[in-house]
């Protein structure tokens, strides 16, 4: 994450590299049923003519489809690069990916959780307190109380677009996005 001045003020944005991405496929609605444009990761420089050889060899990293309508279908041509000229328009995105996993959590770390007393000879400190009532004699769904934390799938909606720097690659989203270092996001429009 950085800041960008806007202004009289910062706003922080993060910033997002985008990689190679290749039209790997177009599917239409008399072939396939619906209209969508299959779109890959790459690392290499595949030229048209080693394209069979290229998706053989899974040359693609990510392997991901967009449905679109017919209009904007004539659009990609198979092997087409999509840069992120195509980003400038948008004012802003969706922002969808997995969060960092922290593993199995208490109730105080997991829910924010307030302590119990520290003195007095109280034994209640990072406990979680009751779980149910005498009846129904179990425990509610849903009841916040210790587990897995995290490790799921997180969308941000109407993120603003602060940065686009096509010399570089780059865009620069407002404020913190979900995941880690070096993972991959999906970003909609």
């Amino acid at each position: 994450m950085t800041r960008v001045v806007k202004g009289n003020e910062l706003i922080p944005v993060t910033l997002l590299k985008v990689p190679k991405v290749k039209v790997v496929q177009i599917k239409t609605l008399e072939s396939d049923g619906y209209n969508a444009v299959v779109l890959g990761i790459t690392d290499t420089d595949v030229e048209l003519k080693e394209w069979k050889k290229a998706l053989s060899a899974k040359d693609f990293s990510d392997v991901r489809e967009v449905l679109l309508s017919e209009e904007e279908i004539s659009a990609y041509t198979v092997g087409q690069d999509v840069t992120v000229d195509s980003v400038q328009e948008w004012i802003s995105v969706r922002v969808i990916w997995t969060s960092k996993g922290k593993g199995f959590a208490g109730a105080m770390k997991r829910h924010n959780f307030s302590w119990g007393p520290a003195t007095h000879g109280s034994k209640f400190h990072r406990a979680l307190g009751s779980i149910g009532n005498r009846k129904p004699t179990r425990t509610h769904r849903g009841k916040k109380m210790h587990g897995h934390m995290w490790n799921a799938r997180i969308t941000l909606k109407s993120v603003p677009i602060e940065v686009v720097n096509n010399d570089l690659s780059v865009i620069g989203i407002r404020g913190p996005v979900p995941g880690g270092r070096k993972s991959l996001l999906v970003l909609e429009f």
